[in-house]
């Protein structure tokens, strides 16, 4: 079982997102969850791999238009 180590919740404009960091018997994860018309899309991503995550994010937003 899953353990919430820490959560938000953030609704842009009709999708409602809920970010966790999470911790099970595995190891420790932030589960990503986009809610919209009903259904969930759901990105889960190793504690081993969150900094190149928020590399590889930083990047593509500073790349992108105002």
């Amino acid at each position: 079982m899953d353990t919430i180590l820490e959560s938000r919740e953030l609704q842009v404009e009709r999708k409602h997102f809920f970010i966790e960091f999470r911790e099970n018997e595995r190891g420790r994860f932030l589960r990503i969850t986009e809610e919209a018309h009903g259904r969930r899309n759901t990105v889960i991503i190793p504690s081993t791999g969150l900094e190149d995550f928020e590399r590889a994010l930083d990047e593509v937003l500073s790349a992108a238009p105002e």
